[in-house]
C-alpha cells in the first residue's frame, strides 16, 4: 500500500467511491417499485387489445372503493367515525359516477368513467401519502392501475 493510495483510508478526494453499476440501483428501484410494475402489468393486459365493457369499468368503480372499506374494517382504521364516514361519501361519489356513464351514450360513459377512474387514483394516491385505511402497496397499485385505466378509456372512447 502506498501513501495517498485510495486504500490507505486517507481521504483526500481521490478516493473513489465502491461502485454501483446503474443496472443494481435500477433493480434495486424496481425491487421497491413492485406494486408499479404489477400494475403496469394488469393495465397492458387489461387494455391493450381494446376496452372491456363499459358495465364492467363502471362496476370496477363500485368495487375500488368497497376494497378500501374492506381494507380499513380488517386494519381496524375505520376509527375514528369521520374516518368511515370520509370512506362511505367516497363510495357513494363513486357509485353516482358510475351510475352516470350507464345512464348516457357509451362515448360519454366512457369518459365519465375516465374522470371517475382519474380521481380514483387521486383518491389512492391521498391514501398512499397517509398511509391509512389501506395499506400502501394496495394504494400505489391501485394509483397507477387507475391512472393507466382513465387514459386508456380517454384515449380508446
Amino acid at each position: 500500500m502506498t501513501i495517498g493510495s485510495t486504500r490507505d483510508g486517507r481521504d483526500d478526494g481521490t478516493r473513489t467511491t465502491s461502485p454501483r453499476t446503474g443496472a443494481a440501483r435500477l433493480m434495486r428501484a424496481l425491487a421497491h417499485r413492485w406494486p408499479t410494475l404489477l400494475a403496469l402489468a394488469l393495465a397492458v393486459v387489461t387494455f391493450a387489445d381494446g376496452l372491456p365493457d363499459r358495465a364492467f369499468l363502471a362496476g370496477l368503480l363500485v368495487v375500488m372503493p368497497l376494497c378500501y372499506l374492506l381494507f380499513g374494517a380488517l386494519r381496524g382504521e375505520l376509527r375514528p367515525p369521520r374516518v368511515l364516514a370520509l370512506q362511505l361519501a367516497g363510495l357513494l361519489g363513486f357509485a353516482t359516477v358510475a351510475l352516470a356513464a350507464l345512464a348516457v351514450d357509451e362515448t360519454l360513459g366512457l369518459r365519465v368513467l375516465a374522470a371517475g377512474w382519474l380521481a380514483h387514483a387521486v383518491w389512492d394516491a391521498v391514501h398512499h401519502r397517509t398511509g391509512k385505511v389501506v395499506p400502501r402497496p394496495w394504494s400505489e397499485w391501485c394509483c397507477v392501475v387507475d391512472a393507466c385505466g382513465a387514459v386508456a378509456m380517454a384515449v380508446l372512447a
